[in-house]
């Protein structure tokens, strides 16, 4: 029985001239799986066909919109993966739901390995290859640019030569990478990292220099869901969606970052995240109201490793598993309304109500009606100094104490 490989398919011109050269390389014959993560462009159905003409034996496709929007996106919500504080993990979470539909479409057609276009620079590749085999050990691994020495030169020759249903001359400067979490770009003159980004960078924002009037918007949480926007109810892709368009237009969610890939380089990355971006800020002040203090202490530690784990291709490891258990138990009352104005780039604050909310006005007030006994802070302050005062004694008993003439401490 020949040997079956599936091939992350997107219908570029990469991928498609990757069907006949791995069939030439290997003797296998291989399986397009072409998914939907909200990326846009053709229909899955044009898709599908095109990579029957390109020489696949079989081609999968799978709308995984909201499977992605369900599974993957909220979650990194709910756990506000912000790499280095600042990316919210736009191609990371998409890695591991494609990785799900190529291991799903190995097993129905009979495959044996796995095949992707990621290069041996990135963390893409890092990320399919761990998914797969953390999905199913079984299954190896290939990537025709970085091992069956497919350039973007010889695609071009080979898809002519071939005669391939695909455009080959096309010179788009940049690589990148787009879902409905948001908009990754690369490469080309962006390699110099004291180029400024120019308009054609751009896609799902506008420039937020000469922005529309501002627009507000309520979004409502359900454990750490959005669930309505403006008070009409939608489902966690149409939110993302719909915050796209909205925070999009007035520029929101433009990152320009140089970050450390999990091979060991700095690279500088371009993203747009309209939606991601000013969800997490609503969601992010939601559980300032209503996260106890000691909890959302320790979860802002949980989050950052959790934000590595996925970056570094570990979606399905044991530690991100039980960083989920600890996640998903703190949303249990992020539930309210937070109202954003949106406007010149930025998602701001300017509201928030929930009825698990820890927020006290009568505590909180310093006018008539403070329910808060300041009588008590005293003897607080001295229980909750003591060791401190006692360490400072320490100190000054054995000549160690500040210097308090030259200005620092």
């Amino acid at each position: 029985m020949t040997d079956r490989v599936v091939l992350a398919y997107s219908g570029g011109l990469d991928t498609s001239v990757a069907i006949g050269w791995i069939a030439e390389a290997t003797g296998a014959e291989v399986v397009a799986v072409a998914v939907d993560v909200g990326q846009g462009g053709e229909d899955l159905e044009v898709i599908r066909k095109r990579a029957l003409d390109c020489g696949a034996v079989e081609a999968y496709v799978a709308d995984a919109r909201d499977e992605f929007a369900n599974e993957y996106c909220m979650p990194a919500l709910q756990a506000n993966g912000l790499y280095l504080d600042r990316y919210p993990l736009v191609s990371a979470i998409s890695r591991p739901v494609i990785v799900k539909h190529l291991v799903r479409a190995a097993r129905q057609f009979g495959a044996t390995t796995v095949a992707h276009g990621c290069t041996g620079k990135g963390n893409d590749q890092v990320r399919f290859e761990v998914a797969t085999t953390s999905l199913a050990p079984e299954l190896t691994s290939i990537a025709p640019v970085r091992d069956l020495a497919l350039t973007r030169e010889k695609a071009i020759d080979y898809a002519e030569k071939h005669d391939l249903p695909i455009a080959t001359t096309k010179n788009n400067p940049f690589s990148i990478d787009q879902n409905v979490w948001g908009r990754a770009v690369e490469t080309g003159f962006l390699e110099d990292i004291w180029n400024e980004p120019t308009k054609d960078v751009y896609s799902y924002t506008d420039d937020p220099t000469f922005p529309p009037v501002a627009d507000e918007v309520v979004v409502t949480f359900e454990h750490g869901v959005p669930v309505a926007l403006d008070g009409v109810a939608v489902t966690p892709l149409q939110a993302i969606e719909e915050m796209n368009r909205r925070a999009g237009a007035q520029g929101v969610g433009r990152i320009d970052i140089v970050e450390d890939r999990l091979v060991g380089i700095k690279s500088r990355e371009v993203y747009e995240a309209p939606g991601a971006m000013a969800l997490i800020a609503a969601h992010q002040e939601l559980e300032n109201v209503t996260l106890e203090r000691e909890q959302a202490r320790f979860k802002k530690g949980v989050e950052q490793r959790w934000t590595e784990l996925v970056y570094d291709g570990m979606w399905f490891s044991p530690l991100k598993k039980s960083l989920d258990t600890f996640v998903a138990d703190t949303q249990k009352y992020v539930s309210g309304d937070i109202r954003l104005v949106l406007h010149g780039g930025r998602a701001t604050v300017t509201g928030r109500r929930s009825e698990a909310s820890l927020y006290d006005f009568n505590l909180a007030t310093y006018d008539e009606g403070d329910a808060f006994d300041q009588s008590h802070a005293k003897g607080f302050i001295e229980i909750y100094g003591l060791a401190a005062k006692q360490a400072a004694a320490r100190d000054e008993r054995f000549g160690n104490g500040p210097d308090l003439g030259t200005g620092t401490l």
